[in-house]
């Protein structure tokens, strides 16, 4: 073991015995072999190795006083509180005894603002300039750019973004020895860039939401430990959540030579009957105690405004519970036979999104066209609830967060909140970085007028600071209440003046309380921070919970199809609300004192809280099998045994053949990019499978007994149906409308046979008839409008390309031969590294490649005979080729400009001469006494004028012409013309 890394292990087991037992085998495995010595003419002295001793002990003694601040650094902004100077003095602490470490306090706490300290600490008394590695998720890279710039603008960040081109501009320009501080760059882009990074040495690797490395197989821990660095800080909010092995994966990235095996570390903690939980509890404390400052909001920001939660219950609307209905009833055998798990969790997500808005179902909304009206809200009773809340929040001068993990429903909110007239800002997965920052500073700007912040759950709820707001509605519940805490957080933090409303929306007897009611009991055990071993947290939920919260409801459901939406006051409500959070925080109470009691080998029994498992899947079997009266027939039947076959084949009489019954057809999926007409086909499908229902029933009736009047379905609709379905594009999958949209964008809407190269599978003739289609209907798409806006976009671009190719035509025409004559009026913009003779050549071969083609131009300049020693040219980039061609399109479109008015001026002169010259001439004959010839059509002709050839002066030379000559002969040798210049 070198030098720095006795030091670390001193430093920690003077912190707590416990890692010697981890140490042990480092120190024995790292002993260097004694081997036989060195002569003794180049052994050191006695008093050499005195003195390194002694330099040892003084580094020790200066090691264990240490550095801690009083004030913050002079180069950081603001005022830092106490509670950070005391995490910077922490992490001053770490940096002396060369330890990495977890920085995990609680969300909202100013872990950004603590790291930055550290960074500006080292600059500032340490003389450390870098350089450093931010790596963070891509959300918040704009927000730790902003940051630094807040609170340490003495720091140099370059944020390593972008597509290729931009990123080979930052990694030659920006990303060099010397010229930054601080990298800041993400999780992706540190996998993409990984050889790029690795030139570098690193100061520290700090690394933001360090959950994501918790797998250590994989491939960002896996290129993380690639890098060289000093000094490894891990910042993450929730620290501990889930397994032993997890931690050890944290702990190996910080600690590689103590904590090299898992399998120690397990044995480690392993429990025995004889071990109690305190024991574990307070082994692993010991071990985390060096490295990881973990404190809570409610410990160390007094001032910071109390968080309230109420949990908000609505009931369904009538279309909510024949979905609902529905949806059980389809997959009654998986929910009856306990299927398996991933089927479960469909019929789990399908019924959350029931629960959320029907209108998530494809066809469940009228149209098209579709329309926003008060049905966008009677239909779902979260919407109806949520309508009766945000006039009363708005009065009050509150401003709202809404999250949902669902991006489809942030649409139908979005519709909402246009239709109410509420103005809002919104981010999901989709949002890109520049159009984050621009929402975020809109939301949080003073004065600022928008009222509503939509954001989904898992891309909304990191690293945003939305203080501004005071009120969060969580319309509907993640898995994992790590996530929900973590959009609480995105308002309740430093720097919020107001108590912090938190109203979770709840849909009554659904699927939706056993999810909030797991949740809750996550946080409770993760509270207990050990079971068996292990620490709290199943990551993900078993098939016998899904099964119980599936079930749950079901009787409520099924006892009445009408509307359950009640009409109470909103106060009302939130009334209730607050009685219903009160009765479940005593539930959990209660669960987390018998959880408690639990032996640690009986943590499987920690879920089951209810105990009620038999029963109720009894009760489901019955509830169902009474109300599946009508709702069935769509499924076949099949009968397994029949008393009168049975009979009848022991007797040996041949029983009557049953009528086959009549299969249902499956309704194909139809996508609006398909152009269906959906409503048609909507009907037909309706009407044929009442008929083919009512058709099957009639079989089954006792002696024929005809109860109802079998609905018909004629050939011509059965005819109608087909023609509709071979109208649309069924063949069309979104990859290929994807392709078709980009080679819009690409072509133009109107260059089918430059779309059709583009395509794949797809003849010129199928991609025409799309094209026609999509120019009719293409109002029917779900985004349209964001379609359209992109294709004009591109359309756009290849106008403007053409107006260039235009205009250097233009210019090119004015001259004989371009390649030598053309000039370039500059005015004050020519430049001071690119000569007249290299814009010529690169406007000409930008006629002649093509606007945009900036790599072939680029290797035309390295070939041309022309630049053969002009270094400068020839070390040019696309990038910079293509930044000097738009100046000089600039020029020329400026000049063509001139031109053409001149040439306006000079036809506009020659027409007012030639109106008023007869004139003059006719008075001027008759003043000479002269007459008018008798027939005026017949005029003299003007004698032609000699060509007057000029004559050479005696010892005149041409070395212009010479000049003119060569160069006219190099460029046809380069242009391959294969002709010579002439005399």
């Amino acid at each position: 073991m070198n030098k720095k890394g006795k030091g670390r292990l001193k430093y920690l087991l003077q912190q707590t015995e416990i890692f010697a037992h981890f140490a042990e085998g480092s120190q024995t495995k790292e002993k260097k072999p004694r081997g036989r010595g060195r002569p003794a003419s180049k052994r050191r002295a006695v008093e050499e190795d005195d003195e390194e001793y002694l330099q040892e002990e003084e580094d020790a003694l200066a090691s264990s006083v240490g550095t801690h601040l009083l004030v913050q650094p002079s180069c950081i902004n603001g005022q830092m509180r106490d509670y950070q100077l005391a995490g910077l003095n922490w992490l001053i602490r770490l940096y002396e005894n060369g330890i990495n470490g977890i920085l995990a306090d609680e969300m909202g706490l100013g872990k950004t603002l603590q790291t930055i300290s550290l960074m500006g600490y080292l600059h500032e008394f340490r003389g450390i300039t870098g350089p450093h590695m931010v790596v963070a998720p891509k959300s918040t890279l704009g927000n730790w750019m902003n940051e630094i710039a807040r609170f340490c603008p003495i720091l140099r960040a370059v944020k390593f973004l972008g597509n290729p081109e931009e990123r080979n501009h930052i990694r030659e320009k920006l990303l060099q020895p010397g010229k930054f501080d601080v990298c800041v760059t993400s999780f992706e882009m540190a996998i993409k860039e990984k050889n790029s990074l690795k030139r570098f040495s690193w100061r520290y690797i700090i690394i933001d939401e360090a959950h994501r490395i918790k797998n250590e197989n994989s491939l960002l821990s896996k290129t993380m430990r690639l890098f060289s660095t000093n000094y490894r800080l891990l910042i993450t909010g929730t620290p501990l959540q889930n397994n032993l092995h997890e931690l050890w994966s944290l702990l190996n990235f910080l600690l590689p030579e103590i904590f090299s095996s898992a399998d120690t570390f397990d044995e480690w903690f392993q429990i025995t009957g004889e071990n109690d939980q305190q024991e574990v509890v307070q082994q692993l404390h010991k071990v985390l105690r060096p490295f990881l400052l973990r404190r809570l909001k409610s410990d160390v920001e007094k001032g910071l405004p109390p968080k309230k939660e109420i949990i908000l219950k609505v009931g369904m609307s009538q279309m909510q519970k024949h979905y609902y209905r529905g949806l059980l009833q389809k997959d009654l055998e998986v929910i009856n036979a306990g299927g398996e798990r991933k089927r479960l969790l469909n019929i789990a997500m399908q019924l959350r999104k029931c629960c959320n808005h029907p209108y998530l179902f494809q066809g469940a909304e009228p149209g098209p066209p579709y329309t926003t009206g008060d049905h966008l809200i009677e239909t779902a009773g979260k919407m109806v609830l949520l309508d009766k809340l945000l006039p009363k929040l708005k009065d009050r001068d509150s401003r709202v967060l809404i999250f949902s993990q669902m991006t489809r429903l942030l649409d139908i909110l979005e519709d909402y909140l246009i239709y109410r007239g509420y103005q809002f800002c919104r981010i999901d997965g989709s949002t890109g970085g520049q159009d984050r920052d621009a929402s975020i500073d809109a939301f949080n700007k003073p004065g600022s007028e928008k009222f509503v912040f939509l954001l989904s759950t898992r891309a909304g709820g990191l690293g945003i600071n939305l203080a501004t707001a005071d009120v969060v509605i969580l319309y509907d519940s993640d898995w994992n209440p790590q996530a929900d805490l973590q959009a609480q957080d995105r308002a309740h933090r430093i720097g919020q003046k107001k108590e912090v409303q938190v109203f979770r929306f709840c849909t009554e007897y659904t699927i939706e309380e056993k999810v909030i009611e797991r949740a809750y009991k996550k946080l409770a055990l993760d509270a207990l921070v050990i079971q068996q071993g292990r620490l709290s947290g199943q990551k993900t939920v078993n098939k016998d919970d899904l099964l119980q919260m599936v079930r749950y409801g079901a009787e409520m459901v099924f006892s009445s199809k009408d509307s359950t939406i009640t009409d109470e006051d909103v106060d009302r409500i939130i009334a209730k609300g607050e009685e219903t959070k009160a009765a479940l925080d005593a539930k959990m109470k209660k669960f987390t004192e018998d959880a408690i009691k639990f032996k640690m080998d009986d943590t499987a029994e920690l879920y089951d809280f209810d105990g009620d498992k038999e029963e109720n899947e009894a009760d489901f079997k019955k509830i169902v099998a009474e109300n599946l009266v009508v709702e069935l027939p769509r499924r076949e039947r099949i009968r397994n045994y029949n008393e009168s076959e049975y009979f009848k084949q022991a007797l040996r009489q041949a029983a009557p053949a049953k009528p086959k019954e009549l299969r249902i057809p499956k309704m194909p999926t139809l996508h609006d990019f398909q152009f269906f007409n959906s409503q048609r086909l909507n009907e037909l499908y309706e009407k044929e499978v009442r008929h083919l229902v009512q058709t099957n029933q009639k079989k089954d009736t006792i002696d024929g007994e005809d109860e109802d009047q079998v609905e018909p379905f004629t050939a011509e609709e059965l005819e109608e149906k087909q023609r509709l379905l071979e109208a649309g594009f069924a063949t069309w999958t979104k990859r290929d409308f994807n392709t078709f949209i980009r080679a819009c964008e690409k072509y133009g809407r109107n260059d089918i046979k430059g779309i059709s190269s583009e395509m794949e599978g797809k003849t010129e003739e199928e991609v025409q008839r799309y094209a026609e289609v999509f120019k009719e209907r293409y109002t029917e798409l779900s985004d349209y409008e964001r379609i359209i806006k992109n294709i004009e976009r591109g359309e756009a671009r290849i106008t403007r390309k053409d107006e260039i190719m235009t205009a250097i035509g233009k210019k090119l025409d004015r001259y004989k031969n371009p390649w030598l004559e053309l000039k370039v009026q500059y005015g004050t913009n020519k430049g001071k590294f690119y000569n007249e003779e290299c814009d010529r050549f690169m406007l000409c071969m930008a006629h002649k490649l093509g606007y945009g083609k900036w790599d072939e131009l680029r290797s035309a300049f390295r070939k041309s005979p022309l630049f053969r020693f002009d270094w400068f040219v020839k070390a040019r980039s696309a990038q910079e080729l293509a930044r000097r061609c738009d100046t000089l399109v600039r020029l020329v479109e400026k000049e063509n400009q001139e031109y053409d008015e001149r040439e306006r001026q000079a036809r506009k002169e020659k027409r007012l001469a030639k109106k008023t010259t007869p004139t003059k001439q006719a008075a001027s004959r008759v003043s000479d006494g002269e007459t008018a010839p008798a027939n005026p059509s017949k005029k003299n002709k003007t004698p032609t004028k000699q060509k007057m050839t000029p004559t050479k002066r005696a010892g005149e030379t041409a070395p212009a012409a010479s000049s003119k000559k060569r160069r006219q002969s190099l460029m046809d040798d380069f242009l391959g013309s294969g002709k010579k210049g002439k005399a």
